[in-house]
């Protein structure tokens, strides 16, 4: 039998993953959101002339190949980290943000956004419930495990928007002023027992640590130094340790880190960091906390005459031993790719691709990634997640 091929899933393919996954299936919602808005030109990112809306798949991973389960239109960007959605832990909604939009006066440009749209994945087909409004430039988002609150980083103007959950019902609750307007937050993440978040500061390479009790968030004013612009973030299950994906200072060749904070430390603080590669954008820890998947640009993005210019990106997954992480297996993807997820087995993981316009697929035996298949989407993939 051939090999499974990375761009199509064949019928062959799948019979052959699920003998290797074995059990039965159960559905695991992964939610996509695409931006048709942007266009990769030769390294450069271009405004599409009378594009079409974005669009949010929705994905059941639970399945082997994952397939689409619904697609909707509802605004978003690439520019945030690609946790910029968040899906309830009961799966019953997710929170889409928007951190920029074409610009009204000029639309070869793009200006920040502040929507936040709440999407009913219940119903059938999924349907917008809500359009809310954070503040300038949202991003990062993310959900408590009580399905009780979320937080949103608005990377335009220095703040953290807060919302209270009830059910299906999302409602602005309050804003957390981080002292800085240009400290660019990017993803706010709850520890476990959702007494605190923390916050990556892009623009001034911090950490921020939130105190949380019922709906009231404040910022507690320490913050823990990261390496050059943190924005990705990832807590393990135990709480006891974030790692922290440093994007470095753009093109430049130089090989960005991974930083990793005990934070189960009084004061929490800065342990070690590790070489990643270029532009390690997406991250995403598997549900047991034994596996870190990462996604590293590879100059992907870059123009083809760039000395630094990869013709493609690179998924790697390592190993997280306690407050250890070790290489363990890497892949080839495709060009600007972003978020990252993994199916509840930890047998499936699924990397955005935003020029291939598609979510590759890949198996993972614990040990190896194998190419399994791409979905299509309408738009380019920028933003990813499943419920934590």
């Amino acid at each position: 039998m051939k090999p499974c091929n990375a761009r199509a899933v064949t019928l062959a393919c799948s019979l052959v993953l699920l003998t290797v996954l074995g059990g039965p299936a159960w559905a695991q919602l992964a939610v996509s959101s695409n931006d048709n808005k942007a266009l990769l030109v030769d390294g450069v990112n271009t405004v599409v002339q009378n594009a079409p809306s974005d669009t949010v798949t929705i994905i059941d991973l639970g399945v082997v190949p994952p397939k689409v389960v619904g697609e909707l239109r509802a605004p978003g960007s690439w520019a945030s980290p690609p946790q910029s959605v968040a899906v309830a832990p009961d799966e019953s909604i997710a929170l889409v943000t928007s951190s920029t939009k074409v610009d009204p006066a000029d639309s070869k440009k793009t200006v920040p956004d502040d929507v936040v749209t709440v999407i009913d994945l219940k119903a059938s087909p999924p349907a917008v419930l809500a359009t809310l409004h954070a503040g300038r430039g949202p991003s990062g988002v993310s959900i408590n495990r009580a399905g009780t609150l979320a937080l949103v980083a608005n990377r335009g103007d220095g703040t953290v928007s807060v919302f209270s959950i009830r059910g299906k019902t999302v409602t602005p609750v309050g804003t957390v002023d981080l002292g800085e307007p240009n400290s660019t937050p990017s993803l706010p993440l709850f520890t476990p027992d959702g007494t605190r978040a923390f916050v990556t500061r892009n623009g001034d390479h911090k950490v921020s640590i939130l105190k949380v009790a019922g709906t009231t968030v404040e910022y507690t004013k320490q913050d823990i130094s990261a390496n050059l612009r943190p924005y990705g973030l990832q807590i393990t299950p135990k709480g006891d340790v974030a790692i922290v994906a440093n994007i470095g200072n753009g093109p430049t060749g130089g090989a960005d880190t991974l930083t990793i904070i005990d934070i189960a430390a009084n004061p929490p603080r800065a342990i070690d960091s590790l070489s990643i590669g270029l532009i390690p954008e997406g991250i995403a820890l598997s549900p047991d906390g034994t596996f870190l998947a990462v996604m590293v640009m590879n100059g992907s993005n870059l123009p083809k005459a760039s000395p630094f210019y990869r013709d493609y990106g690179l998924l790697k997954v390592m190993r997280v031993a306690g407050r250890t992480i070790t290489p363990l297996a890497e892949a080839r993807i495709g060009h600007w790719c972003e978020g990252i997820a993994w199916s509840r087995t930890q047998r499936t993981v699924v990397v955005q691709c935003m020029v291939e316009k598609e979510i590759e697929v890949f198996a993972f035996d614990g040990a190896r990634l194998t190419p399994a298949g791409a979905i299509k989407v309408s738009g380019g993939p920028a933003g990813i997640r499943t419920a934590e």
